[in-house]
């Protein structure tokens, strides 16, 4: 998947753009980890129970000139892509994901728009 200033994951109720004002110190201050390319990579474990070990693993890419990033989500073991938002079951996960992604909103990270249908 390429690098993309706006990404809307299938079923999801917001697509998520590039914030204009995005710095490199800002994504390390949130637990971004620069990678040996250069990119910037975050990930997470959406569990539904903490602690569990048991979900879903959202890993969060920015390149290194912070023009483009990808979101994906996926099994644990990284392989297989999730779609979260299909299923009323996966609700507590679902709002996991949105909490953070707020969070990362609330600093310029990100720009969320709501979906229209």
């Amino acid at each position: 998947m390429a690098f993309e200033t706006s990404i809307t994951l299938k079923d999801c109720l917001y697509t998520y753009k590039l914030h204009p004002n995005v710095k490199k110190f800002t994504l390390k201050d949130n637990t971004f980890a620069e990678t040996k390319v250069g990119n910037f990579e975050l990930s997470r474990l959406l569990e539904e129970i903490p602690n569990s070990g048991q979900g879903f693993l959202l890993k969060i890419i920015f390149n290194k000139d912070l023009s483009g990033f990808k979101i994906n989500i996926t099994d644990k073991s990284g392989l297989r892509l999730v779609n979260i938002f299909k299923s009323e079951s996966q609700k507590i996960i679902q709002e996991k994901f949105y909490f953070l992604m707020d969070s990362l909103v609330e600093r310029d990270i990100f720009i969320k728009e709501e979906q229209t249908k």
